[in-house]
Parts: C-alpha cells; sequence; structure tokens
C-alpha cells in the first residue's frame, strides 16, 4: 500500500470448478494469451455483491500485515542460509507470537500480504514463490504460508482477509532484480517478467503490469481465483495501487491506450474504465466460487477534492479517482464491493485531510448501499514527530487516537478500524497507544478455540 502522507450480463454461469480449471490453464499455458475467467458485466452492475442478506457481525478490529520487503513478516534474521528447518522454525514461532499479541489486543481480523509484487506465499501454479520466504524467487520454502497463517488465526477466533497487490512486478527496477526475474524463466511457473514481458510497464520506480491489457486483468483474476478456491479465506483485499505512477516515473501506455482505448475522450477515463473492469471481473469471479468470501479495496483516502468535483469531500489531499484513476465511490454505487477501507491517515487538525471530514464523508457514500465501511488508521504515524501533524506526538497520540476511534464508532455507517501496520505495535513510540488500544479493545477478545 501507498501509506504515505501524500496527498453484457453473464451469458452462461461460469460452474466455480470451470474457474479454477480456467485458472491453472493460465499457468499452463503461461507464453500464450490466457483466456477470460468471466464474461465481462455491463457497465452497471446490479448491485451482484449484495444479494446475500446482510450479516450482523462484530465490528472489524483489524490489522494490516505487510510481507513487501518484510516490512512486518518474515523476520529478516530467519532469510540468512539457515538451515530449512531453523529457518521455518524461525518464521512459524514469529507469526504465532504475532498472532497471540494481537489476540490480546483484540484484533479480530488480520489483513495478511499474500502476493506482495509477482510472486506468491503459497504454492501457486500461477506465481512463483516469494524470495520473501527464502531469499530466492522461486525456491520452496518448505511449508505453506497462507495455509499456516489461515489454521492459527482461526484456531484463535481470527479472521483472515488475503492482501494483494494486484499490478506491482518488483519493488525496483535495479539491474540485480531484473537478473533475478530473468533467472526464473527454467521455472514452473516462472515470473510474469519473463513469460509476458509485453505487459511490464515501468511506473513508479518499479515494474508493474500495464491494466489497460485485458490478459492482465484475466490474469490477476486467475490468482485470486487460485487462492479463494483453495483456502478457507475470509476475504480478499485490494490495497491500493493501480495506476501507481510517479511525476518522475510514468506509466507508458501509450501503445496500449491506442489499441484499446477506442471510444473514449481521454486516456484518464479509459484508466478509470480498466482499473473498474478489474473490480468488476474479481467480485463476480469471488461470489462465483465461494458467495461468503468478501471482497473489499482499501484506497487512498481521498476520493475527489470538492474543488475538482461537488460530489468530493472538502479536502486538498491526493485524489484516487485523479491520480490512481481509482473511481472508489462508483465501485460502491456499484455494488462491487462487500467492503471499502479507505486510509484516512490524517488527524482531525490537519485542516487538507481532516479525519473526520472525511470519515463522514465515507459513511455518506456507503449510508443508501449494502457495501461495509471500514477505516485504515494511522498507527506508523503514532509518536513520530511531525511539523504539520504534531497531535501524533501529544500523550504519546492517545488522545487523537481516541478521537478517532470514538468516531468510528459513533457513527452507525462505521463498521470497523483497521490499523497500519502491525510492526508498529513493537515499536517504542506507540507503546502508550499500543496499551490504549489494549485497553480499549481486549475485553472483547476473539477467544481461543477448545483445539488450542
Amino acid at each position: 500500500m501507498t501509506r504515505s502522507v501524500r496527498f453484457t450480463p453473464l451469458t452462461t454461469v461460469i460452474k466455480p470448478a470451470a474457474l479454477v480449471a480456467a485458472a491453472l490453464f493460465l499457468a499452463s499455458c503461461a507464453s500464450k494469451p490466457p483466456k477470460s475467467l468471466v464474461t465481462p458485466l455491463p457497465p452497471v452492475a446490479k448491485q451482484p455483491v449484495a444479494d446475500k442478506p446482510q450479516q450482523s457481525q462484530q465490528p472489524v478490529r483489524g490489522i494490516w500485515l505487510a510481507t513487501v520487503s518484510r516490512l512486518d513478516w518474515p523476520p529478516v534474521t530467519s532469510v540468512n542460509g539457515s538451515p530449512a528447518a531453523t529457518r521455518i522454525s524461525q518464521q512459524q514461532k514469529a507469526l504465532t507470537d504475532k498472532l497471540d499479541k494481537l489476540q490480546s489486543l483484540g484484533i479480530n481480523t488480520v489483513f495478511f500480504q499474500v502476493k506482495p509484487d509477482g510472486t506468491a506465499l503459497w504454492p501457486s501454479k500461477i506465481l512463483p514463490w516469494s524470495d520473501m520466504l527464502t531469499g530466492k524467487i522461486g525456491e520452496d520454502p518448505g511449508y505453506d504460508p497462507l495455509q499456516f497463517m489461515l489454521d492459527e488465526a482461526h484456531k484463535r477466533g481470527m479472521k483472515v482477509h488475503a492482501w494483494f497487490n494486484p499490478y506491482r512486478v518488483s519493488v525496483n527496477t535495479k539491474p540485480s532484480t531484473v537478473a533475478e526475474l530473468n533467472r526464473t524463466l527454467s521455472l514452473h511457473p516462472a515470473s510474469v517478467f519473463v513469460l509476458h514481458r509485453d505487459w511490464v510497464r515501468t511506473a513508479g520506480e518499479r515494474f508493474v503490469l500495464d491494466p489497460g491489457i485485458p490478459e492482465v486483468r484475466d490474469w490477476i483474476t486467475s490468482i485470486v481465483a487460485e487462492v479463494v478456491a483453495r483456502y478457507a479465506v475470509d476475504g480478499v483485499q485490494f490495497d491500493d495501487y493501480f495506476y501507481a505512477e510517479s511525476p518522475a516515473s510514468a506509466l507508458n501506455d501509450s501503445q496500449t491506450f491506442k489499441q484499446y482505448g477506442q471510444g473514449f475522450s481521454t486516456k484518464a477515463d479509459w484508466r478509470r474504465h480498466n482499473t473498474e473492469q478489474l473490480i468488476t471481473q474479481v467480485s463476480r469471479t469471488i461470489k462465483q466460487l465461494k458467495p461468503e468470501v468478501e471482497f473489499g479495496v482499501s484506497p487512498a483516502g481521498v476520493w475527489r477534492n470538492l474543488s475538482h468535483d461537488p460530489a468530493g469531500s472538502d479536502t486538498r489531499g491526493a485524489a484516487a479517482y485523479d491520480e490512481a484513476y481509482a473511481d472508489t465511490r462508483r465501485w460502491v454505487q456499484q455494488g462491487l464491493l462487500d467492503y471499502i477501507a479507505p486510509q484516512i491517515y490524517w488527524p482531525f487538525a490537519r485542516q487538507a485531510a481532516r479525519y473526520d471530514v472525511l470519515a463522514n464523508w465515507w459513511a455518506n457514500v456507503v449510508k443508501p448501499t449494502k457495501t461495509r465501511l471500514y477505516i485504515g488508521v494511522a498507527l506508523y504515524k503514532v509518536g513520530e514527530p511531525a511539523k504539520n501533524e504534531p497531535d501524533w506526538t501529544v500523550n504519546g497520540g492517545v488522545p487523537e487516537l481516541k478521537k478517532q476511534l470514538d468516531l468510528n464508532e459513533s457513527v452507525p455507517q462505521i463498521n470497523g478500524t483497521i490499523l497500519f501496520r502491525e510492526d508498529y505495535l513493537n515499536q517504542p513510540q506507540t507503546q502508550e497507544a499500543v496499551s490504549y488500544i489494549k485497553a480499549r479493545w481486549s475485553t472483547n477478545a476473539p477467544e481461543k478455540t477448545a483445539s488450542q
């Protein structure tokens, strides 16, 4: 996730088994353009997600657990040439220790990053193994981290949402990274970087997939289908990286626009259409496989600013609609999401993007829909001095955090809070806030099952 302070109806019913077969087909014939997994929906979808009755549930008290660059897990020290048994033991113990702590704090949902880039934290037939686990792309870690996480979290009464970064192939474009990706050519599966080099672009100083290519969207959908079909995940979440470019490293999709952009007056509208096509396709695929699995997105907190759009929020921040080409408000209105979790990473006093202004704006967006609203809160800022946001250091950040949680619990449309991110629970500057969270949430902590 960015996590920065920058501002035609279905013509046939596709059986779940067919979707899984299609996903595996993509892996086995990766050198050919993959066939579409689902028939695209028309531009206006009639609440495909919300057909089932709304379930009463406890408010989400969640945490993001990032694996990209080993930010939260696995421990960097576990990938140091130790014997495989030692590495596995270290990684599994680190994860169960984290889950024990989360349980003690009253956390009931973990958003676990299973696809940090173009690699996987499960034995995929489409993606190579993540180098986050062993230090080498494609090397079998000797166990299934996703299954291990599901088993251990479910024992503790906690839910797990599989968090995917859809388009990122790598976190940088260094020659050493290129060499490592090229070395996967002999692997089964190899990296998309070598199998479909024509899909790959450079943007934001990373290798990414071009969202305008239909086969790219099919490929991403097949990856989600593989996980949903094979694992007892409680949900699937995409983060805010859609068109993730930067002014110094823009995504060159001019040729793609020329090929696929007919009928769109601007590239921006076409890009937003591409992003919505992915969300629509993934949403429908998940519901065909397992209707009970939730699908959500965690976008940047600002959809659009009021100065650009009368429907926007009274803010002056970087807007998902204009910068990531993600019309997140529309996705809610179309019923494409079970939940949306905007990253509202500013305090009440930050006039450019006030926490209360954005939280209430999103509450009004979801109010006439069946989409649930969880708010992403900036645990990573707590205790950190900042000229524009001094509130995070007042009394250990507890008063600001209290105001945010109070608001979340007082607005009926807000169904939970997600903290970014897990390792900040262990940092010295957050300890007063962590103690506060425990006192506030642990009275309703999930209970261990009898099997534990």
